[in-house]
């Protein structure tokens, strides 16, 4: 029987892949750092029966609907806002995504940049490799305290619950905001649930792991921002378009907020010259939530097991609903 056509959007290590020709008819992008054009890729969809696609690809009605052959989805990201799932759904194409497996390791790049941010690391760093330390004083390169402080978690899911099990860890009180309460998350961490709005003027780090949807598009913006303490720092490791990014800039440069640490933005990659990148208060990097070897091949891998399931008839592993 001739096997399934799946194209996969990016170059994947050879080591991940050879396993699962036995099973799928694979072809992938020749490249491993650049997007798939999208030329190729809307050539690639009209005659493949699957899709592995990283959060770089746009799948909308336009891809899907082409093709009589197309039956699966499979998206390498935690987010699936990339992919018009009900476009998808209509057209009775599957969709899965990579939940679980990067969990823990986002989180740690999540508490990893709230500490850079506070602590000043990234322009310490900078400090010693530009020749400026020249002598030693009380506050030079002082930052902000962790142990002790508030942190505010906006979006209690997988991810937001590992953060804050670290934050518990650091001494620090845990307030959380979701679109439903988590009373059994509240007894397990002892973490407090806040309005939207309680929780913005209480924490001292306000740290953004929401999906990004209609509802959470923009919903860190000039109002939200202005309730924030002074003192407070803004961390975003979810999506970029959850916050409004000339709304940030101000309340940074009018000292509304402390600073901010950003594994995301709403339009990636960012030039050097973003303004957000002119803020020695902000850090910034290239979205590496998930990006250590061991989950990433974790994710290539349960990708592959999804469309391997897909086509011989079996369950999905991590449908997206």
């Amino acid at each position: 029987m001739q096997k399934p056509k799946v194209y996969i959007t990016r170059r994947l290590p050879d080591e991940v892949v050879n396993p699962y020709k036995e099973y799928l008819d694979i072809e992938m992008w020749s490249k491993e750092e650049e997007p798939v054009e999208r030329k190729v890729l809307i050539e690639q969809a009209l005659s493949s029966h699957g899709l592995m696609t990283m959060l770089t690809e746009n799948v909308d009605d336009q891809i899907l609907k082409q093709s009589d052959n197309l039956s699966i989805v499979a998206n390498m990201a935690v987010g699936y806002d990339n992919i018009d799932v009900k476009a998808a759904e209509r057209l009775g194409i599957a969709v899965t995504n990579t939940p679980d497996v990067l969990t823990e390791t986002t989180a740690d790049l999540t508490f990893g940049l709230l500490m850079a941010t506070a602590r000043r690391m990234i322009e310490a760093s900078q400090y010693i490799k530009q020749n400026k330390w020249e002598h030693w004083s009380p506050l030079m390169l002082a930052g902000t305290d962790i142990h002790g402080k508030t942190i505010g978690i906006v979006g209690m899911g997988r991810i937001g619950e590992a953060v804050a099990k670290r934050a518990i860890g650091f001494g620090m009180s845990v307030l959380y905001y979701n679109r439903s309460r988590k009373p059994e998350v509240e007894d397990t961490l002892g973490v407090r649930y806040e309005g939207f709005e309680e929780l913005l003027a209480q924490a001292d780090y306000v740290v953004c792991l929401t999906p990004l949807t209609e509802e959470t598009k923009h919903m860190f913006n000039k109002d939200a921002f202005h309730r924030m303490k002074p003192e407070a720092f803004f961390i975003n490791a979810s999506r970029g378009a959850t916050v409004d990014e000339q709304a940030l800039y101000e309340a940074i440069i009018k000292k509304e907020i402390a600073g901010a640490g950003l594994d995301v933005f709403e339009k990636e990659p960012i030039s050097s010259q973003h303004p957000l990148l002119s803020r020695p208060e902000v850090v910034c990097l290239p979205h590496i939530g998930s990006a250590t070897k061991e989950t990433r091949y974790k994710m290539m891998k349960l990708s592959l097991d999804n469309l391997v399931n897909h086509f011989q008839g079996k369950p999905l592993l991590t449908p997206v609903p």
